[in-house]
């Protein structure tokens, strides 16, 4: 019994360390929740002769360069998305809020797509943003961090 409860205190250990440092962007993403993260770059008469491009919200940029130092990158998001047949934020959305601990490789997933894939597709992380997932997805491992802790607290009394 004591050897489950230091395995589960690690692993619990291993998954706040992956998110704590992300919390601090969760009143952002909230406040930002149904709004582009970006702005069309085209003044001074820039759109006649060229393209316009986009310019990113400094938090958006400073949340993805931390994300991407932690251990929620999954490169094999892929996956996740074939395995639960995810095609709309509907889907999304709806796997993350019956997570449990038990799917955090899940939640890492949709997590990693929304990173991973903005860095060739910017627009996805403001997508990321707008349809909430960023929000919901580290709400959830935030959820999960806490219960389950709680929950090895009590086992331990």
């Amino acid at each position: 019994m004591e050897l489950e409860v230091d395995v589960k205190d690690r692993i619990l250990k291993e998954y706040d360390q992956a998110v704590t440092p992300l919390m601090e962007f969760l009143p952002w993403l909230e406040q930002h929740s149904g709004r582009d993260s970006y702005t069309m770059y085209g003044s001074e008469g820039i759109s006649e002769h060229s393209l316009g491009f986009p310019v990113y919200d400094a938090n958006l940029m400073r949340f993805v360069k931390k994300a991407e130092k932690t251990s929620l990158m999954d490169r094999n998001y892929r996956y996740v998305f074939t395995r639960n047949r995810l095609q709309s934020h509907e889907a999304e959305r709806i796997l993350i809020q019956q997570a449990t601990w038990r799917e955090w490789g899940q939640l890492k997933g949709i997590f990693s797509r929304y990173i991973l894939e903005g860095k060739v597709k910017g627009r996805i992380w403001s997508e990321g943003v707008k349809e909430d997932i960023f929000y919901l997805v580290l709400l959830k491992m935030q959820e999960i961090v806490q219960t389950w802790g709680k929950r090895t607290e009590i086992a331990e009394v």
